[in-house]
């Protein structure tokens, strides 16, 4: 990551459930010669009874053998006990997600995980807004501004139709001034 950082470039996250979809994507990282990062999420982490180890483990030893680098995030954590088992368990960075929080829980949650991640040598992202919670009850989710989208027949179409039917009234305001001429001169 570092190293990317310094260079100014990217590198792709993909999501991990099962040793078989890591052993894909390095072997796509590996052909293309770019570095990756194979993410695991807190659910995919409950697919595995909780087990944290295992598959780290098989996911190291897969970035262990690749030939770019390979870096090991744990993703949308929310689970305080899952962050304290990520750094034993060999990954790089954790993502602390308390966005489901009121703010001010989420940013001191966010503030204390992040200071612990950074002493174990962990990045840290982190969930700043809130999401929507599946099974929460309507009148309890939190309510987020929904992002500006143009209402039906205002994007390029709407836009392209508007400008032909500007033309067609030029051209027939042309044609009709143009017999209106043409019959004056009779």
């Amino acid at each position: 990551m570092r190293d990317a950082a310094d260079r100014r470039t990217g590198v792709a996250a993909f999501n991990v459930i099962t040793l078989e979809h890591a052993e894909g994507i390095v072997a796509g990282a590996v052909r293309a010669a770019r570095p990756v990062i194979l993410q695991v999420s807190q659910n995919a982490v409950r697919f595995h009874d909780g087990a944290i180890r295992p598959l780290a483990a098989a996911l190291r030893a897969v970035a262990d053998e690749a030939g770019v680098d390979v870096s090991l995030h744990l993703d949308h954590v929310e689970d305080v006990d899952l962050v304290r088992r990520a750094p034993d368990a060999g990954y790089s960075s954790v993502m602390v997600d308390a966005g489901a929080l009121p703010y001010s829980d989420n940013a001191s949650l966010t503030a204390e995980q992040t200071r612990w991640l950074h002493e174990q040598g962990l990045a840290v992202e982190a969930e700043p807004g809130l999401r929507r919670r599946q099974g929460q009850p309507a009148a309890e989710r939190p309510r987020a501004r929904r992002p500006h989208r143009p209402r039906a027949g205002r994007g390029v179409r709407g836009r392209d139709r508007r400008r032909r039917a500007r033309r067609r009234r030029r051209r027939l305001a042309r044609h009709d001034l143009a017999d209106r001429a043409g019959s004056t001169s009779t």
